[in-house]
């Protein structure tokens, strides 16, 4: 079945308009950042009655002439508005300086991302992540996340844990529906999911399986929370497919981890999870699938967070439309059981089986 994505039903006139925003993206990105990050918009938030270019200099210790540039910027972005000389913040100026999503992505854009787009075109032609070398020589993100800049680190997992923090609490139910008494946490990064599970239920044990880097600082967050008991780690490089999964477990869980890879690194780890399984066992995968969106706004973010993996993450994976998963998920010998969609912000929970 044919299905048909985007439209083109502008003017010639808007349709200039909107090619000169981005002509001028990356510029204007900075004015935004500035307005928020040295307190214009919050001043201008905090006043309901507006307030003059001079007096937000006066009270932020800035120039007359910098406040100045950065609002005219902000009049053309839509962030604030102008009246006699007088500044309001709009709708659009509210949600960067107090949405928080729209924060933890700008700093995600900002910390990770921004100094390594420029070599994009590369990233492309290479297949290699060639932003990443603004941080470190490292083959992948995931190598040298224990490594990356405190503040481009603190951007990253923030990014990462924001739409699982919103999945996990409304992800638990259906995870225990059957009462597993062992789990398998396939890249479980800092032992988010798995401390959540323990908490959630006193007698699952969970293990994750990550890179040894990775499962050190789980290992911290799981004693923290006094569950080494019953959640532990395994060291494995998922990327080297000759290493088989431990088997045992009821469920294998992979949240925002396929996305990770490259198609067929997917099929691989898929493979992998199908052999490790009983008849009994599943695998749950939770991801954001960009075609699966309630919102456009969703769908420009996922669709842009595809390019981060092709430059800074690992040249090779992407935020997938769903057809893409559930034809690898046929080809590892699996099928789709059950399917939640509308789970935290944007996710999308396949619950799948052995044929």
């Amino acid at each position: 079945m044919s299905v048909t994505y985007g439209k083109d039903n502008k003017t010639a006139l808007q349709a200039k308009y909107d090619a000169q925003k981005i002509a001028f993206a990356p510029i204007m990105f900075q004015a935004a950042l500035s307005l928020r990050n040295l307190g214009i918009l919050e001043l201008i938030k905090k006043k309901r009655n507006g307030i003059t270019i001079e007096d937000i200099a006066s009270e932020l210790d800035l120039s007359v002439y910098g406040v100045k540039v950065l609002l005219e910027a902000g009049l053309s972005m839509e962030l604030v508005t102008v009246e006699d000389d007088i500044y309001k913040i709009t709708k659009t100026g509210w949600y960067i300086q107090c949405d928080e999503l729209t924060r933890v992505n700008m700093d995600f854009t900002q910390d990770v991302n921004y100094e390594g787009m420029f070599t994009l075109e590369d990233s492309i032609k290479e297949g290699k992540p060639t932003g990443l070398k603004v941080f470190g020589e490292w083959p992948t993100v995931y190598e040298g996340l224990a490594h990356l800049p405190e503040k481009v680190k603190e951007s990253w997992f923030a990014f990462d844990h924001y739409y699982s923090d919103y999945a996990f609490p409304e992800i638990m139910p259906l995870v225990f529906k059957n009462n597993p008494k062992q789990i398998l946490d396939v890249g479980g990064n800092t032992g988010k999911f798995s401390i959540q599970c323990a908490k959630y239920n006193e007698e699952v044990k969970v293990t994750i399986l990550d890179l040894p880097g990775q499962l050190n600082v789980a290992r911290k967050n799981i004693e923290e929370n006094g569950f080494s008991d019953r959640v532990d780690g395994h060291p494995i490089n998922l990327l080297d497919h000759s290493n088989p999964f431990p088997k045992g477990a009821d469920i294998i869980w992979m949240s925002q981890f396929l996305d990770c890879f490259s198609q067929e690194d997917i099929l691989q780890l898929l493979t992998r999870s199908y052999n490790a399984l009983d008849e009994n066992g599943r695998v749950y995968i939770l991801e954001t699938y960009w075609d699966d969106q309630e919102f456009e706004a969703s769908t420009y973010s996922l669709h842009a967070t595809s390019l981060y993996f092709t430059n800074i993450a690992n040249g090779c994976s992407q935020m997938y439309h769903t057809e893409d998963m559930l034809k690898l998920v046929e080809k590892a010998g699996l099928e789709v059981e059950e399917t939640v969609q509308n789970i935290g912000v944007s996710h999308t929970l396949l619950i799948c089986k052995k044929k």
